[in-house]
């Protein structure tokens, strides 16, 4: 899934209006994921001016990027995250590591080739789902429709439990970058 997305639907989750924190621990949480994505990804394009095509079609495969990636995409941490936020009864800490938790479920089911390591440290296993949310050739042209569809129902359901203008502003935003994504990735490896 697309990262707006992901917001969309870990907040929709485990959101909760009556607790702001919470709320921004679910966002949080399900962007958490992807951050070293967009950091290594901006200091390469921004910082290193490696192309566009060498970033999404080498260092993203690369063995170092793929250990990095491996830390925040570990069904292990995160399900450990939640278990100490369980044990300890810490709404923030649940909605947070639920909501990453959220997040690598429907990257394990919807990254192919672009797969991580979901159970490291264990192993370095990566399970390559039969589907893409991004490429065409393992069914993105049906996978990006429902994805829209889902975000747009999420936004909806966040619409109605959120009545301040700013979180409002925020869901919309997300929907709107959701509509306009642009996927570099696919453009780079074919």
């Amino acid at each position: 899934m697309n990262t707006p997305a992901h917001l969309l639907l870990g907040t929709a989750a485990f959101g909760n209006p009556a607790r702001r924190n919470t709320t921004a621990c679910a966002l949080l949480g399900s962007l958490a994921p992807d951050i070293s994505l967009y950091l290594l990804v901006g200091i390469a394009l921004f910082i290193q001016q490696t192309p566009a095509q060498v970033v999404f079609g080498e260092l993203y495969f690369s063995d170092e990027w793929q250990r990095i990636f491996a830390v925040d995409n570990s069904f292990l941490f995160w399900g450990a995250a939640l278990a100490l936020g369980l044990w300890w009864q810490r709404h923030w800490l649940i909605a947070f590591s639920a909501a990453g938790l959220l997040h690598l479920a429907t990257d394990f089911a919807l990254h192919n080739e672009d797969a991580r390591m979901q159970f490291w440290p264990l192993t370095d296993w990566m399970f390559r789902s039969p589907f893409s949310y991004w490429d065409r050739r393992f069914g993105a042209a049906w996978i990006g429709p429902l994805e829209v569809a889902v975000s747009g129902v999420m936004l909806v359901i966040l619409w109605r439990r959120y009545p301040g203008w700013r979180l409002r502003a925020l869901f919309v935003g997300l929907m709107a970058l959701e509509l306009g994504r642009s996927v570099p990735v696919e453009m780079a490896l074919h």
